[in-house]
């Protein structure tokens, strides 16, 4: 029987949404982080009409898509990259610039994909603490080593739903050396750009990434389109590594139609928030936990990991399946994604007597 390579063998595959149901039960997923509603009517159309081409190959290297986002943006088409999601660009960024005599860098809770694509390409991971689960920029400017590649932050964060400032984002690509590459995972941005702190500039300034998708804010999980603005010496390198034709011409066109509907996203984002920022109020004045969220979700600090399992193990029971957050060293903790305000509605009426009957 074949066997994989060691270094793959030894890798524990990266931990998937769990969403079965008990039997008689309705599933209410709050664990995918996903929109709470479809995206822009204008995608339907503009996919409906790309399917038309669909015995052709997609354009590999997305001339209307990137020319779309630079003019929203006021940014380079040049440095612009599109991925089969935001974590395509993820691998493709490890592959290119890191190998088994380097490292990567990021904080103690960040999104867990980070490490898995470190492994695949038996890069050494390591992690700096964070204060009070945000990204401290001292503690990551400490644990930089001589063979340190690159360093990744979500912000805002995953599953953290923190976020620092700008400033501090300059300060951390300050302290960093010119051969050790600062990658910025804006994936939630959209939910935290009515702060005006844009860091597209970063990249300007030279060897930092930033990553964004159309996954959360408008809508097109489904249709895996990621994309990030890249210093031009790294933008070449990571092409070499990305796969050719990697996003469908559905894809494609479903983005550029998403993006001529910003009114729509901000819509999505505002309504997110106002069901996120009730959802953490109620479960706030219920005794529970919960930090201030950046994101489409919050995080529910549950105070030990064995009363998360047994809170996650009841909610499941009723058909509501949050995200336990072992994986990101949260084993304490459950992450909510915001969804319709009938299903927030169902978990926080849960939680809410659980709390009330001492239950939490």
């Amino acid at each position: 029987m074949i066997r994989s390579v060691k270094h793959i063998s030894v890798m524990s595959p990266y931990a998937l949404a769990h969403l079965n149901a008990p039997m008689g039960k309705r599933l209410f997923s709050l664990s995918q982080n996903e929109s709470l509603r479809p995206p822009s009517p204008l995608v339907a159309e503009a996919a409906a009409n790309a399917l038309r081409a669909g015995h052709l190959y997609p354009d590999p290297d997305w001339r209307e898509l990137r020319l779309a986002l630079s003019e929203l943006h006021s940014i380079s088409k040049e440095g612009i990259l599109c991925g089969n999601g935001s974590m395509e660009l993820i691998a493709s960024l490890v592959q290119a610039f890191t190998d088994e005599q380097n490292a990567v860098l990021a904080p103690a809770h960040a999104y867990p994909f980070f490490r898995t694509a470190t492994q695949m390409v038996r890069a050494r991971f390591d992690v700096a603490p964070e204060k009070d689960r945000c990204v401290s920029v001292d503690a990551l400017l400490a644990a930089v080593k001589p063979d340190t590649r690159i360093v990744f932050i979500a912000n805002p964060g995953n599953p953290t739903s923190t976020r620092i400032p700008y400033s501090e984002l300059v300060r951390l690509r300050e302290g960093l050396s010119g051969d050790t590459l600062l990658v910025i995972d804006e994936a939630y941005g959209e939910f935290a750009d009515h702060l005006n702190e844009h860091t597209f500039d970063l990249v300007e300034r030279g060897d930092s990434v930033v990553l964004r998708t159309f996954s959360k804010a408008y809508g097109l999980a489904g249709m895996r389109v990621g994309w990030g603005l890249f210093p031009p010496n790294v933008a070449r390198e990571i092409r070499k590594v990305m796969n050719p034709n990697n996003i469908s011409a559905v894809g494609q066109a479903a983005a550029i139609a998403a993006l001529a509907d910003q009114a729509y996203m901000i819509e999505t984002c505002e309504e997110t928030t106002s069901l996120r920022d009730g959802l953490r109020q109620r479960l706030l004045d219920a005794g529970l936990d919960v930090p201030e969220s950046f994101t489409n979700f919050v995080l529910l600090r549950m105070g030990s990991p064995l009363k998360a399992r047994r809170v996650d193990e009841a909610l499941r029971a009723e058909g509501v399946f949050l995200r336990p957050q072992g994986g990101a060293g949260l084993a304490d903790c459950l992450r909510v994604t915001i969804g319709v305000a009938d299903h927030l509605n169902i978990a926080g009426e849960l939680l809410e007597n659980w709390a009330k009957e001492g239950l939490l």
